[in-house]
């Protein structure tokens, strides 16, 4: 459900997303890979949680936003943990992997690339045993 929200989001956003924010957003990317090399998982989830409120403030759309918060606030607070350090490290990074193509698709103006990864991609969970 919050992938289809934020996938709206981002479609809304699209139009009005400047360079500023896509500046923004590469420097919570490295802010996030740094987090990662730390074994920073609080500061990652919330340089994750700021990613995504750039585009999200951006949509226009007063009752999409409030919704998504109550999500971030109340249900998205799963943080992936794992005693497996590999493993952990591996799946953070394939997430902020995701956070710089959606910065790209950004760039591109691709609302159906941008719909497509928010739904099917970054919000798929595929580690259950690390939630």
């Amino acid at each position: 459900m919050i992938g289809t929200l934020d996938a709206l989001a981002a479609a809304l956003s699209v139009d009005h997303i400047s360079d500023e924010d896509l500046a923004k957003m590469e420097e919570i990317v490295h802010k996030i890979d740094t987090s990662i090399k730390e074994q920073s998982y609080a500061d990652y989830q919330h340089y994750q949680i700021e990613f995504h409120n750039v585009y999200l403030i951006k949509c226009n759309n007063d009752t999409l936003i409030e919704l998504i918060k109550s999500f971030q606030n109340n249900f998205v607070r799963q943080t992936y943990l794992s005693d497996n350090k590999e493993k952990l490290y591996t799946v953070l990074e394939q997430m902020n992997k995701e956070h710089r193509q959606i910065i790209q698709l950004f760039r591109e103006k691709d609302k159906t690339g941008l719909e497509q990864i928010l739904k099917h991609v970054h919000w798929r969970i595929d580690y259950t045993d690390m939630i």
